[in-house]
Formats: C-alpha cells, sequence, structure tokens
C-alpha cells in the first residue's frame, strides 16, 4: 500500500489526535475522512480555490482547529498566551 505523509505542527496534531480519540479512531482515520470528504467535492471550484489559499496560508500560520500552542500575540504587543486546546474539537 503506498502512503502519504502530511506534514503537521505539535499544535495542529495534538488537535487531530485528541478528536481522533473522542470518536475512538486513529489520528490518520481523521486524516483519511476528511480527505474523502474533499475529494468527494472537488469539482467546486470553491474547493479548489481553497486548497490553493490554504497552501498559501499555512506557510505562516496555524489553522483555527490547531491548539494555541504557537499563537503569536507580537502584533498586539502582548506576550503569549498560555498554551490551550482549539475550541473547535
Amino acid at each position: 500500500m503506498s502512503g502519504l505523509k502530511i506534514p503537521l505542527e505539535a499544535a495542529e496534531l495534538d488537535s487531530v489526535a485528541r478528536f481522533a480519540r473522542l470518536l475512538d479512531v486513529s489520528p490518520a482515520d481523521v486524516a483519511y475522512a476528511a480527505l474523502n470528504r474533499l475529494m468527494m467535492q472537488a469539482r467546486d471550484p470553491a474547493v479548489r480555490i481553497d486548497i490553493a489559499e490554504t497552501a498559501v496560508w499555512r506557510r505562516d500560520n496555524l489553522p483555527l482547529w490547531s491548539d494555541s500552542a504557537l499563537s503569536v500575540h507580537a502584533y498586539e504587543g502582548r506576550a503569549d498566551d498560555e498554551p490551550e486546546p482549539s475550541k473547535l474539537v
């Protein structure tokens, strides 16, 4: 079987792993289900735009569903928040 590796920041993987535990499945199961849903909508132009835009912003940002372990508040002149689990997952 061929494989696909998805490099994730710790804050992203922690959130996915916690969600997987909640569902009593593996993080790979969560990733596969997400990919399956995405591929089923691959013809939708909005999905294609979202993929391209996500590829660009992911270079410098964590997604909203990730844990806040790497949140930076330098733009607000504040110290980093204490790490906390994502409220979305």
